[in-house]
This record gives structure tokens, sequence and C-alpha cells, in this order.
């Protein structure tokens, strides 16, 4: 069996597992329904064993899901319904064009016009106004292609139209990956990683190593390859004296702990966050790169990594001491109060956990709503009432479950 299929098979098992608890199915009860036997369906939930395509088909119906919900694009029903999977098919063909001839094509804007369309493209990123993007982002994607080529092979306006081209791919891929495509995510990191070396900042290099361990960190299939990403952009992003680039290097040292975490690494977990508290204290807090980094971040990603290691009481200290400013990014605001409510669920404490997800809603209605970790904690919820109140059977609802 190559590695892909090995990652492929865990990544679905892990789907299939998630969903067999919402669902409050035991292992039994779900290859009865599903016409497989309990101990194949273990080792495809533990990643020691290919699920066939006909097992997906299978397992995907007992479940109440499609195909794609298992095979890695979460609640494309929900999608559908949204029309934002019809929004992103543009992008996939903008990005399949990202090296054509500009044979027929009208001449991009100049390079100052698109620099600041693709600063204002961010700042809808940063407020997840995903819909928004999605309409004009495949015209970017052709923009600052025909940009890179319309300013040779060399000089500082090349360098910035390659800063356009790498910026527009990475809102791709955090648009799709928000929205579950991971394909799409990954093809528009790939042509990110071809662009941020050819823009004379060696920060968009490492931002797109962040951003692809992010995928592999959220599959859930190889965390030391994670590690790795982030050991490598570290290696090369030396710490040149400025705030920018310490910010990123403390935020590529917040993803290793993460990841630290997710491999049960006690030692590491404290080396990585330890380091990324030093650089706080000295940027305070940051913006660059549309990265929020400085103490808060790094309060926030010590509840993250208690919640990760099933310590919610630990978790829940944390976030009694964290105070969102004003303006906050919506996304980072949003995940806090998701991963809040995912520890009140744990601590009994259920009415404040759907408080704490009707405020990532406020923060972010579509990251909240295609959130995996929501539809997680709101079926807990459900499971937990013995007959729901009217807000969590709305939340339910609006939000897929």
């Amino acid at each position: 069996m190559t590695d892909d299929t090995d990652v492929s098979a865990r990544t679905i098992g892990t789907r299939i597992q998630e969903l067999r608890t919402i669902r409050g199915f035991s292992l039994s009860e779900l290859g009865r329904r599903a016409h497989v036997s309990a101990p194949q369906l273990s080792r495809i939930e533990r990643g020691q064993r290919y699920a066939t395509p006909g097992v997906v088909a299978s397992v995907a119906r007992a479940l109440g899901v499609g195909e794609a919900v298992l095979r890695g694009q979460p609640y494309i029903t929900m999608l559908q319904k949204d029309r934002l999977d019809a929004m992103l098919a543009p992008i996939s063909s903008a990005l399949d064009s990202w090296d054509l001839p500009p044979d027929g094509e009208p001449p991009p804007r100049p390079l100052e016009v698109l620099e600041a369309e693709t600063a204002r493209i961010v700042r809808l990123r940063v407020r997840t106004e995903f819909a928004a993007i999605a309409e004009e982002l495949p015209g970017l994607i052709v923009e600052s292609a025909l940009l890179t080529q319309l300013h040779g092979r060399s000089g500082r306006n090349q360098e910035r139209a390659y800063s356009v081209q790498a910026e527009v791919a990475r809102t791709a891929a955090i648009v799709a990956y928000r929205m579950g495509y991971m394909d799409l995510s990954r093809l528009a990191l790939s042509r990110m990683a071809v662009a941020a070396p050819q823009s004379g900042d060696k920060r968009h290099v490492a931002v797109e190593r962040y951003e692809r361990a992010q995928i592999t960190h959220a599959e859930g299939s190889r965390p030391d390859r994670a590690v790795a990403l982030m050991r490598l952009a570290l290696r090369d992003l030396d710490d040149d004296g400025e705030r920018a680039t310490r910010a990123v290097r403390g935020t590529l040292q917040l993803r290793a702990a993460m990841m630290a975490a997710k491999q049960c690494d006690a030692s590491g977990l404290a080396d990585w966050l330890g380091q990324a508290g030093e650089l706080a204290a000295v940027t305070g807090e940051t913006n660059d790169y549309a990265m929020a980094f400085g103490p808060l971040n790094v309060a926030l990603n010590e509840m993250a990594a208690a919640s990760s290691q099933d310590d919610h009481v630990r978790a829940l200290e944390h976030a009694a001491r964290v105070r969102l400013p004003q303006g906050y990014p919506p996304t980072r605001a949003a995940g806090f109060w998701i991963g809040k409510a995912k520890s009140e669920v744990w601590t009994a404490r259920l009415d404040d956990a759907l408080v704490s997800l009707r405020k990532a809603k406020q923060e972010a209605p579509q990251l909240t709503r295609y959130h995996p970790e929501v539809h997680e904690t709101v079926g807990t919820l459900l499971r937990a009432r013995g007959k729901a109140p009217d807000p969590l059977r709305e939340f339910a609802r609006w939000s897929g479950v």
C-alpha cells in the first residue's frame, strides 16, 4: 500500500468514527446498517485497512451523508444550498490557467491597483466573507498571472507582481480549505509555492509552508510531516530582527506547538510554546501577513493545546483569562468561541456551550456553519438533552446537524 493510500484510509476512517459518534452508533450498529463487519470497520477507523469505494458508499448511506463528506468535502449539501460550490468551480478553472500565455485576455490592471485589490480581498478574507471573495477571485487569479508575465524576469516590480500572485493563491487556498475542498486548497498552495520564492520575500515562502501544514494537521494523517514543514520554514527564515519576520516565526512555532500536542509530545509542546511566548513578548500584538501574533495568540494556543489533550478544565482556565479586543480578526475570535464550546460540553456546561457557539456564529457565520468541531459539539449537545431546547434545535438546523 502506498503512503498516499495509507493517508487516505486514515482520513476516511477518522471521519467515519466522528460521524458514528455524532449519530450515537456503536461499531456493531453501524456495521449492521452498512452491511460491513464491525472488525473491518474498526480497522478502517484506525487506519489499518483501506476503505474500498463500495464500503465508503455503503457506510455513507448508513450514516446519512454523501460520500463526499467521508472523502474530505464536509457538508457539501449545505454548500450547494448556499451555492458556494458553484462559486468555487471558476477558482479551480482559473488556477488551471495559471501559466498559460495571455492570448485573447485583456491586459491586467496596473500593479499598484492589483496590490490594492489584493489587500482588499485579504480584508474580506479576515472577515470570512467567502461568498464575496469567491465572486472576484477567479478574475484576480488570471490578472495576477498575467501581471507576472508583463513585468518580465527581474526587478522590484517583478517581485511585487509575484507577491500579489502569492497572496491571491493563498486566499484561494484558505477559502477552499474553509469550505472543505482540500484538493482545491492543495492546488492553490502549489501555485503559491511557485510564486512565493520569486517574490523576493522569504516570509511568503514560510507562510506557504504554514498553510500547507495546516491542511496536513487538519487531516490528522501525518503530524510529523507538518512539524517537519515548520522546522524547514524556521530554518529558512532567519531572524533578521524585523518585527514582521519575528511575528511569522512565532506563528510557525505556535503551529508546531499544536502539532506536538496532537502527537502527545508534552516536551515539544512546552518548548514550542515557550519560544513563541518569548517572541510575543518582544513583538507585542501584530497582524503582519494577516496572521495575528502576539501574547493573545499564544494564550489562545495554550487553551487549544489543553483542549487537544482532553484537559478541558485547564482549557477553560486559560479561556477565562482571555479578553478578545475590539476588532480582533473574526476567524480567530470564532475559533476561540468554538474551542471554548467544546471544552464546556466536555465539562457538562451545556448552556454555556450553546452561548459560546452563538458567539462564534456572530463573529464568523460561514466559518462557524461549516466547522467540523461545531457539528461535533452540536451533536453532543443534542445527545446530552432529553428534549433539546428551541435555541439548540434552531442552531442545529442552521448548522446542518
